[in-house]
Order: C-alpha cells, then structure tokens, then sequence
C-alpha cells in the first residue's frame, strides 16, 4: 500500500517538506526598561526599586549560570563525541554497486490500517443523474448558431400556460466588485466601492420594497471600518430587514481552479467571523458568477459551512444549452465519492452568456440591454445592439412591460418552477445616486403595471437571492435545501471554461506562476504559524504566564488571514490583473509572510524554553531569525549563511508541520566544510556538504558558503532541537563527488578546497545515479531524466522528460492572460549547443542539474526509507523573459497504458478523473492542478505532486503535461487590457512518484500543504533549549490537522480569545499501492479521534462542534469524548485548551 499524501510537495519547501527549520540565536536576556514599574502597595519607593535591583541581579546570576553549564555539557558531548557514531553505531559506506548505504535510525516503522478504512477507495461512485465526465462524452460541442440567443435555442411558450400558476420574478440588484483587477484593492474601493456602498444606504432606506445583495467583504469590512456608528446601525437595519443580503459571504469571490482549499475555507471563514462579529449575521446563499469555470470543492464546502443553496455563472456554453433544453439547470450538486444525499446542495446556473444586465433578462440580449437604465440617452454607456433603453412613462408602459415579460416568460421556460431569477447589476454598478434612480424607479413602474393587470398573470418584485431561492422550495413545497420533487443530481466540475467559439479559459492556469508558488509559500506559512501560536499560548495559559507571552502576534495573524484571503481573489491567484496590481498584491503577500515568520518565531522561541521561568520576550531582539530573505515582493527567497566558529555550537531548533513523526533530509547554508552535527542527547547524525554554486561551472568563492544537508528523525507538529560545531573532521561529515559533464572545451571549471570537483567531455549514453531505493537514467545527450528503475523491482520504468513550447496563433485572437490559444500541437524546445550538466553524489541526495537557456532543471533523489526515498524532487527554475508569445512546458512520457485518460485534484482536496476528447481542440483538454496529477495502468501509477497551481494535460497515452510559464505580448479581449509581460524567474517545484498498482481502483487524494521555515542564530549564550513534542498520541495517518485556529476576541479585536478552532480532514486511503516501509508509524482507528488524549501538557475544557466558518454551533461533547469523521470529510471544532 502506499499512502500518497505523505509524500506531496507544497509551499515551494526544501526536500524535506514536512519541515521547517529554526536557528537559534544565542541572545543574552537583557532588561526591558518599560518593564520596570515603580509604585504599588504600600512600600516606599525607594526600597522597591532596591528589591527590583536585587531581582535584576539574581536573574543575571540564573542566566550566567544556565550559560556556564551549556557551555560544559556542550565541552562534554565535544569531548565524548571524537568517536564520532551514529544512533545505529555504523559509518555511512559505498555498496559494490557505488550507491550509499547509511546507517538509517534504527526505530522500525509499521503499518497498521484497517482494512475497512480501505473500503472508501475501493467502492463504486455514488450514482447521479448527470455525471459530468458523461455529459462531456455525449455533448458534440458543435456550436450551432441559435438565433438572438446565439449560443442556444429559440424559445417559444403557449400564452396560458400561466393562468393557473401566476410567473413569480425576482430581479436581484447586484454589483460585482472585484478586490483587484484594473486598478489596486484600494483605487477601487477610493474611486468606486465606497460610494456604493454609501448610496445603497440612502437609496434602500427610501423605499422599503427596494434590495440588493452584496458578496465581498473585504470591502464592505473596510467601508464599516471608516463609518460612523449611525452609518453602521442605518445599514446593520437594512441588513436585519431583509432588504440587503450577504451571499456566500467569504472575504472574495475566491478562484475556483487554482485555489488550495486550505485558503478557500480560511477565505470563508475570514469573513464570516466577521459577519457574525459585526452584524451578527448568517449567509444562507452562495453567489459565484465571475469564477472562471466551478470546482466540486465550493458546493462541499458551502454545505459543510450550513448554506442551503447556490448559484454559478461561467459555465462552457455548450454545457448551458444541453443543461437548458433539458431543464437541468438547477440540480443538486452532490460529491462524486458520497452514495448518500448527504452532500447535496441546491445550484442554479444562470443560462445565458455574462452576469451583466444584456445577458439576465431571457434569451435576446438586444432586448434586455433596453431594460438597462444605466444606458439611458446621454450616459457614458450605450446599448452594442443599436436600440438604447427608454425611461418609463404612462405613455409606453405598457408596451414596455409585455416587452419583458416575454424575455422573463422564455427564461422561466428553462426552469421546472414558475419562479424566475433576474439579476440586475454589472461589475462596480450603483456607483452613482443617478443609477440608483434610473433602476430602481423605471423597474418599480414597471413592477406595479404589471402587478396590478392579473391578466399578465405575472409577480414582479425586486428580491434578495434567498427570497428567490425560498420562493422555489416554497413552490415545490420542500423545506429550506431539499431537493424539489424531480430535480436531477449532478456529480463533477465544469472546467475547462469557453465562453465563445474555441475560447477555452485554460491559461490562467498557469498565467504568473511567481505569484501562484508564492501564495502557496504564505499558506503554508500561516498553517505553521496558526498551530504553533495556538499552542504557545495555550501553554502559556497552562504555565499561567500568559500576560508574558506577546499575544499582540494575533495581529500579524489576523493580517497574514486576510492577505491570504484576497490573494484568492479570482484575479489575483489567477494571475489576471494589471502589472501595478500584481505588485500590490506581491507587496502584501511578502509583508504577511515577514509577518509570519515573526509569529512562528515568538512562539518556537518560547515552546523549546526547558525552563519557562527564564522566558523573557523583547519586540526589538528576537530569539530566532529566519535563514531566507526576500529582498523585494518579486525576487526568489536567498538563504542565510549560517556563520560556525570554534568558541561553541550553534543551536538549530527544526519544525515539522505534519501529524506524524518524520525521518527527512533537511538542508542549511554555513561557512566551514568542518560542519558536524549532534541531536540534542548527543549523539552525532551524518552530514552531507555540497557546494553552492555561482554559475553552472563555477562554485560561489565571494565568501566561502557549502550546503550542509543531513537526516533528522521530527516529532509530529513538533521542534527538535541540534547543535551545530565547527570541529575537527568527523568520519559521519562526507563531502559530495561533484562531475561537470561539459561538451564547450572553453568553459573554465572552478571548484573551492576542500569540496572535490571533476570535469569531462559529454557523451551520448546515458548516465546513472542510485540510492538504496531508486536508480535513475538520464541522456547523455540532453542531461534530462529517461527512466526509472525501484531496486526492488528488475524493471526499468521509462519516465522520459522533455520541454516544449507552445506559440500563439497568428489570426486576431491570441492567447492572453485568461485564455490559451495555441498556433497548433507543441514543438520541440531547442538551443544553439548542448547543456551544461552536473551530477552530485553522495550518501543523503544524489542530483542531476542540466542547464537550458530558458531554464535550468534539477532531479534530486535522497537516500531516506519509504515514501520520500522512492520519489524524485524536481526543480526546475524557468525564465523566459527573453521570449516573445511563447509557452514553455514540461512533458514526461512513459510507457504506462493510461489511454485517454487522467486525473487531476480540485483545490488539493480530491482527485477528478479526465478524459482527453480528440472532439475538443487542443486548449480544451488542459485542467487546473492545483497540487497534483497522476496517470496508470493496471501495473504503475506515476504521480506528479506540485507545489504551486499550474494546467496540466495528456495528449498522449502515457503522458503528463505540465506549462511551467507563458510570456504573452498582447491582451486577450476579455476586459485586462495587458498581455502578460512580467515575468519573473520562477522556481516550479515538483515530485514525482511511481508507484507498482495491486489492484485497480480510484484513488481520492489530496495535497498536504506542508511549509519549510529555516532560521537563523545571532548571539552567544542562551538558557537551555529542549525539544517540543506537542502531541500525546500519533494521529491515525488517514488524518489531517487543516488548521488549529486562534479565535478573535469578542472585545479586544486584538487579541485572540480562549477558544481554538480545530479543523480535522480524514482522508481517503488507497490500499491498491504497496509499499514496504512507509517511512513513518501509520495506524487507522476508522474515522475516531479523541481529542482530549491529543495534546500533551494541556487540559481541554472544550469540545464542541462546529459549522465549518464557525458560525453554527452543536451542544458540547464529553470532553473525553472521541470524535468521528467519515472519509473525505472535514470537520471544525471549537476547543477551550489550557
């Protein structure tokens, strides 16, 4: 068996994903001024000032002490240790065959799954009446014109078919407010958002029959935040009286393809602890109508987070008009893996081609661009179709009120109710008090003529999206999200996304890969920083210090929540926007992250403290600093030279972010190659210095830096604590054998003592490096990996990677930054002369780096047991900044009989099976991968985890095809205006995994976002440090801990409250993978947890379920109660710890 999710890449990490790492720097505790308080009680003060002198003292003598006896267990373990032996008593040694044997620590790992927790793989897909992988097989996608609703059909109804039944229509006022896209989050909110938000307040209270709905808070957080308290309460009325509604209610209209579903749940949960804050309200509806296509994950986590129905908009326009003319446009969407009804959620799709005003009436857009007041004569904007609107009067009411009732009697045609949904709004509507006028006045008049004719047997009013939703249900007579007697069940996605013609929507995938990678980088950053500051303070209540501990960190939290939110904007991770709104974004992105890292390092300073009553916090010194640095929004992380001299040890405290223990290979920059490394009992690791290099020939000589790379054994969510010496050669340091393959007899070669550098002429057959687990084969020629051989298995794999480009094509439309669209099948990527190519080996990792003009590609294998030892870490650093119209992706072909089909994951959460149909043209047969892909055959499964968005595809059986960067020099006509010309060099990183198959079946796995986080020392002396081992008991490893969550106070919005949301996944595990030493304890309860035995040294006081945003609460358990949770599912809690 293999558990795939223990070895996913995320958040653009090291080797060891699972770990982040933390230097610590040697600080004497000094005195902070502002500390010292006089007065108090009833002493003179002149003697307190003495006891504080005294005080002071004492703690400087404690403090020389605890440094004199660090200094002496480290002159022992110094003393003791020129023996030199591993934990397992053996020296690292070369096998016959040349690969490295290591003394592996010793502990065994074992598996304990049972065998009913594999039974959720195994079974069949819960039945549906649409499936859309079927939908997709049936459809001709042939594009036939239709008449004034040129995508679909003409229309028609027999005149009484509303006599018995009156039509019910709910026009819904709206404005799309997009949180960047042409101008910055603010410009817009400066030049535009605010003044809606100010004329909705006076506009809505002068008649109480007018509504509108609203959908991002993070505007309308940032407008409460500037109003006055009557402004706040006129609306917070509106609000309570149903005339304004908050649908979905996330801080963004959150991307749906790209977007890792740890951020769209803290996105929701972000502005729906603001609601229930502020206004104390609760969003019953879902509105996405500007995402460009719809995943599976948003209905799971809307019902999850108790909304009752939804609504979607950007839709192929193929699927709109079979799900049209089958009435099939509102259906409950259903998980693909759920054979109950227990995921459904009630969705409508809107069936014309936009959201704005010409698009939502009915069918004929010429018509309902009439009905749009805002293009009344004399405006700056007009009807395209010639016939402008005209105000209404006595004199043309009548004629104007039949005139829409026809498009909104053909629109309800579409539909199994006769209730109708008419949105009214457009992106950054109702700007002006005029609009306001000219809608809501011209609209009423129209409502009450025909209101008041029965004859037109006909309901008008404008409506909130949930009074239409309720309408529907009230029709159908069901109660608040059930399904209606007759509605279809619909299981899958709609990607990829055509709006028009052959428009596919599939380069947005990958459009800005910097900033996807970055994004990532910040989750997992803020999951680290989330757990850890969870725990410190709740251990700091349990010590009862918790007025020392800087809770004040709750503020780079709450910031880094937010930037992480907007970031999922469906232009911003999308990689959409203008270039100045990019560097905003970016700014914000790389400030939260400095933010971050400053939370992880506060609370990793205090948690390894052994002795708590010497934690002394100071805001200008902090304990820990962080080994990379950013310099500016758009520049690659640098890391810091970690300078060792022979006065003492350095002291590395590394954190792992995952719920199990882990053996890894982590990787830190110093300046000695005399580098040896003791645990904490110590007891001396192997290490393993490789060089860093300046150019492709050369190593960095400036100042004198090595890589130091060694393996570690991590407690689960936990900090372990080493020591770093500049010694005398240690038989466990090894230096890597380092062999230029060079075909330019001009290059010059230069090595720095006392790393060993070899060079040679290349040659056409291929190359081999091995570890214990794995051999790999590379071209000669190429430098590029060829093949992949298990040492457990005699069978050489072919897993054969090349580059291609794609160029666009040379008719008016080209591809941009929404839309790929290329000038015919990919062409070999090729340059003037043969790469440069470097292999390192050595007894942890083994490397191949080959460099390409447009990018240079690295394939590091290490020499760990399980999951990690069988998988390859792929870097591949793009820049194509030099190219003009070019796409550059990375194919790998294989042998394994995958036909046409492969898989895909939605937001990292779960796996979609793909088909590539010849049927569809090239563009159409991308998909977004959020985290990972695979292809298989009964035999193998190759899966390619990724630690950054990007589109993917097979064209081919037995291929993957990732685009790793697009460089685009014209703008697409879809409002940006910009093509995309800002490229960044870009690290893409990547693992591959193959795996033998036992059986067939389908595989739900999901990308564990995982974080690296080095940090670096700077002074001498520190109190004694320890490792932290938070949890009590291993987590069943078909468990996820999403996130442990500080809540806000209710008072101070500044601090965080005694209660702690726990987020839990259960996983689902494929058992068809064997394995035989998954590198970690993996045991399965079948779905139980107790919560109360899971962290050590604290008390829980609180077990309480939640709704998944938090908002809805279930009676508390037993707090020794064990919690369940089916496959797949995912579950909050809110906890009292201390």
């Amino acid at each position: 068996m293999k558990l795939k999710k223990q070895v996913t890449v995320c958040g653009g990490a090291i080797f060891c994903v699972a770990v982040f790492s933390l230097y610590l720097m040697l600080d004497r505790v000094q005195h902070d001024p502002a500390r010292r308080q006089n007065g108090g009680g009833n002493f003179p003060r002149s003697q307190i000032s003495v006891l504080q002198n005294r005080i002071e003292q004492l703690e400087q003598l404690l403090e020389e002490n605890h440094q004199i006896i660090s200094h002496i267990k480290d002159s022992v373990l110094e003393l003791t240790d020129t023996g030199a032996v591993s934990p397992s008593g053996q020296l690292p040694f070369r096998s016959a065959n040349g690969s490295w044997v290591l003394p592996f620590d010793g502990r065994p790992t074992f598996l304990s799954v049972k065998p009913q927790d594999c039974q959720f793989a195994q079974g069949h897909r819960g039945q549906t009446d649409l499936q859309m992988l079927d939908i997709y097989s049936l459809l001709k996608f042939d594009n036939v014109d239709g008449g004034v609703w040129k995508q679909g059909f003409e229309i028609t109804y027999e005149p009484g078919e509303w006599d018995s039944e009156p039509l019910q229509v709910f026009v819904v006022p709206h404005s799309h407010n997009d949180p960047g896209w042409v101008k910055t989050f603010d410009k817009y909110y400066t030049d535009q958002t605010q003044h809606i938000l100010n004329n909705m307040l006076v506009k809505l209270t002068e008649d109480p029959r007018r509504k509108f709905i609203w959908s991002e808070i993070s505007y309308f957080a940032k407008w409460w935040e500037s109003s006055d308290t009557h402004k706040q309460e006129a609306m917070r009325k509106l609000i309570l009286g149903g005339q304004l509604e908050m649908v979905t209610g996330g801080w963004v209209m959150t991307d749906e393809a790209n977007s890792h579903y740890f951020a769209m749940i803290d996105q929701l949960i972000e502005g729906h602890q603001w609601l229930e804050k502020n206004l104390g309200v609760t969003p019953r509806s879902g509105w996405a109508v500007d995402p460009f296509g719809h995943s599976a994950t948003m209905p799971y986590l809307l019902k999850r987070a108790n909304l009752t129905s939804m609504l979607i908009q950007r839709v192929h326009y193929s699927i709109k008009k079979h799900f049209s003319s089958s009435r099939s446009l509102e259906f409950m969407w259903r998980q693909a893996w759920d054979t109950s009804s227990n995921t459904d959620i009630f969705c409508h799709m809107m069936p014309f081609y936009s959201y704005d005003v010409p698009h939502t009436c009915g069918p004929d857009p010429k018509i309902c661009c009439q009905f749009d007041f805002k293009r009344l004569p004399g405006g700056r904007v007009n009807c395209p179709w010639k016939v402008p609107p005209r105000a209404i009067v006595d004199a043309n009411v009548a004629e104007r009120a039949h005139l829409l009732l026809d498009q909104y009697r053909k629109k309800s045609k579409l539909f199994r109710s006769k209730v109708v949904l008419v949105p009214l709004g457009d992106d950054f509507r109702y700007d002006k008090a005029l609009e306001w006028d000219q809608q809501f006045l011209n609209y009423q008049k129209l409502f009450d003529y025909m209101n008041s004719h029965p004859e037109m047997h006909v309901q008008a009013q404008f409506g909130t999206l949930t009074d239409y939703f309720s309408a529907v249900y009230k029709a159908s007579g069901v109660p608040q999200g059930f399904r209606p007697p007759g509605y279809p069940v619909l299981s899958g996605d709609f990607f990829a996304y055509a709006d028009r013609e052959d428009h596919y929507w599939s380069g947005y995938y990958t459009s800005r890969p910097f900033y996807k990678t970055l994004d990532r980088v910040l989750e997992s950053h803020l999951r680290g920083a989330e757990i850890l500051f969870s725990l410190a303070v709740a251990h700091a209540r349990h010590a009862g210090m918790e007025g020392r501990y800087p809770t004040s960190d709750y503020t780079l939290l709450t910031d880094a929540r937010r930037t992480v939110a907007l970031f999922q904007h469906h232009d911003a991770i999308a990689g959409t926007a203008k270039e100045n709104v990019v560097i905003d974004y970016g700014n914000r992105l790389l400030h939260s992250l400095q933010g971050l890292k400053r939370v992880i390092i506060n609370a990793a300073h205090f948690l390894v403290m052994k002795n708590k009553d010497v934690y002394r916090f100071y805001q200008t010194e902090p304990f820990l600093e962080t080994d990379d640095r950013r310099a500016t929004q758009d520049s690659l992380p640098q890391r810091t030279l970690i300078e060792l001299d022979q006065s003492g040890p350095r002291y590395l405290v590394l954190f792992n972010p995952v719920e199990q223990d882990r053996l890894c290979v982590v990787t830190v920059l110093v300046n000695s190659a005399r580098v040896r490394l003791l645990t904490e009992d110590g007891q001396t690791l192997p290490v393993q210095l490789s060089a860093q290099w300046s150019t492709a020939t050369q190593m960095s000589a400036e100042v004198f830096q090595v890589c130091a790379s060694f393996m570690v054994r991590l407690p689960a969510l936990g900090l372990a604590v080493f020591h770093l010496y500049d010694s005398a050669d240690s038989p466990m340091t090894l230096r890597s054998d380092t062999l230029l393959r060079l075909s330019d007899r001009g290059l010059t070669v230069h090595n720095v003592e006392p790393l060993p550098l070899r060079s040679q002429a290349a040659d056409p057959l291929p190359f081999y490096v091995s570890t214990q687990s794995l051999t790999l084969g590379f071209s000669g020629t190429t430098g590029l990996l060829e093949s992949i051989r298990r040492k457990d298995s005699p069978q050489e794999v072919k897993v054969q990677m090349q580059f291609v480009t794609y160029g666009t094509r040379s008719s008016k439309d080209k591809s941009g930054a929404y839309l790929f669209l290329p000038d015919g099948k990919a062409k070999p990527y090729s340059q003037k002369g043969p790469p440069v190519v470097r292999v390192v080996e050595g007894p942890l990792f083994s490397e191949v780096v080959a460099f390409y003009q447009h990018f240079q590609q690295t394939v590091r294998i290490h020499n760990v047991p399980g999951a990690d030892g069988l998988s390859l870490d792929v870097t591949i650093m793009v820049d194509i900044r030099e190219q003009s119209n070019k796409e550059l992706a990375m194919r790998l072909v294989t042998d394994i009989q995958s036909d046409d089909t492969f898989y895909t994951d939605l937001n990292g959460f779960q796996m979609q099976p793909r088909r590539h149909f010849l049927k569809l043209p090239l563009q159409a047969n991308f998909y977004p991968m959020p985290s990972q892909a695979y292809i298989q055959d009964s035999q193998y499964r190759l899966t390619l985890h990724s630690a950054q968005a990007l589109g993917v595809t097979s064209l081919e059986s037995g291929q993957l095809e990732v685009i790793l960067d697009r460089r685009l020099m014209q703008d697409d006509n879809r409002g940006l205006g910009q093509g995309l010309k800002d490229n960044k060099k870009t690290a893409n990183r990547f693992r591959f995994l193959l795996e033998r198959r036992s059986i067939d079946m389908t595989c739900f796995l999901t990308c564990l976002s995982v974080l690296a986080l080095p940090v670096l020392p700077k002074k001498r002396g520190i109190p004694p440090l320890h490792t932290f081992a938070p949890l009590k008991a291993a987590v069943p490893c078909d468990f996820h801990l999403l996130n442990l969550r500080s809540i806000q106070h209710q008072q101070d919005t500044n601090s965080p409250s005694s209660y702690t949301a726990l987020i839990l996944h259960r996983k689902a595990l494929d058992c068809g993978l064997e394995t035989i030493n998954p590198g970690f304890n993996c045991t399965t309860t079948e779905g139980q947890l107790t919560v109360s035995s899971l962290f050590r040294n604290l008390d829980l006081q609180l077990l309480q379920p939640v709704s998944l945003s938090l908002m809805y609460s279930s009676p508390p358990l037993g707090n020794d109660s064990s919690v369940s949770l089916e496959p797949m599912e995912i579950s909050a809690f809110r906890l009292r710890l201390r």
